[in-house]
């Protein structure tokens, strides 16, 4: 396999882009992805067997159920930047080991929980971003793990893509689905 294809299999929707300006059509496409995705999510996984949430998306990759833990996981982190953006002066935000988080007990539970965490959470993420005005947005946060300050705006573009990206990683698994078992 070359890299490019290990590339794509990796990053199925390519990497995100920030645009040069971020405007309103983009946020609020952005957040109608965060609120609508554990929708789409409980969809594609409504009929799925023990089997199938057991495939991997690329050679050594996550499985499905992995995937949809990693979200739940993820997107309680979101919620957290996201407020501590809006509350205190340029925090410095808590990274995480995902893939250590990935091998821990509850990634070989059943979903019911994480699709119901996910649901609340991106309820009250769409809440939340809806509410934020331009001073808001402009607010940031130091990632130390990147070594970046990101401002609320643009996290909320990395989040829109971070779901985008994860849902088309279960169209993957399904789509290759014993392949890279």
């Amino acid at each position: 396999m070359t890299d490019q294809e290990m590339y794509h299999l990796k990053f199925p929707v390519g990497d995100f882009n920030k645009p040069e300006r971020i405007t309103k059509e983009h946020l609020d496409e952005w957040i109608s992805t965060i609120t609508t995705f554990p929708k789409y999510l409980k969809a594609i996984l409504k009929d799925l067997s023990e089997k199938e949430l057991g495939y991997r998306y690329r050679p050594e990759g996550w499985t499905i159920r992995q995937v949809v833990h990693h979200c739940a996981d993820s997107h309680i982190n979101s919620i957290v930047r996201f407020k501590l953006a809006k509350t205190e002066d340029k925090p410095t935000i808590r990274p995480y080991f995902e893939d250590r988080f990935a091998r821990l007990v509850d990634y070989k539970e059943p979903l019911d929980d994480s699709i119901a965490i996910l649901k609340g959470v991106h309820n009250k993420l769409g809440l939340l971003l809806k509410s934020f005005n331009q001073s808001d947005l402009k607010r940031e946060f130091v990632h130390p793990e990147h070594g970046k300050v990101f401002s609320i705006e643009e996290t909320i573009g990395v989040y829109a893509w971070h779901c985008k990206h994860h849902y088309a990683h279960i169209e993957q698994a399904l789509k290759f689905k014993d392949k890279y078992n």
